[in-house]
């Protein structure tokens, strides 16, 4: 998994938020899941993670596309991404990746800049937004993988 033996695990555990509306699956449908997961992506490949995402187009879209299906099955809507990959267990997935504070907050403030055109761009129904937002900075931080205390 990772070449590091003991990763960091945040305080806590797990976070205790609520998983999102599936008023929002119901809005947007897959096609607005997929656009506004390959706009995001687009966003980390000139950020500064981009070292961490696939340097192809191509890679870079199928990413995308993985991603996307994993916040239509946790917004809502068919477990497709369960059943072409697994369970999610994105914990695990992304131990090989050294997620410190810096990248944590790269990735949200991409994610967050998505967001602010999202119930124009893709339907995100705006009232659902706070709580997504919400979620959305629980997993980010549960993500973290690099304890903040060390260097790397």
């Amino acid at each position: 998994m990772s070449d590091r033996p003991n990763p960091y695990t945040p305080p806590g555990g797990p976070p205790d938020v609520a998983i999102p509306s599936a008023e929002i699956f119901t809005s947007m449908g897959a096609d607005g899941f997929y656009r506004m997961l390959a706009d995001f992506y687009r966003a980390l490949s000139v950020s500064d993670i981009r070292n961490m995402f696939p340097s192809t187009e191509e890679a870079l879209i199928d990413s995308s596309r993985r991603s996307a299906a994993f916040f239509i099955q946790i917004c809502g809507g068919p477990p497709t991404y369960s059943e072409q990959f697994g369970p999610p267990r994105l914990r695990a997935r992304h131990l090989p990746f050294a997620i410190g504070e810096m990248e944590k907050t790269v990735w949200l403030s991409c994610f967050m800049d998505i967001l602010e055109d999202a119930p124009e761009k893709y339907h995100f129904p705006e009232t659902h937004l706070p709580g997504f937002k919400a979620w959305l900075t629980a997993f980010a931080s549960w993500m973290v993988n690099r304890n903040p205390d060390t260097t790397p």
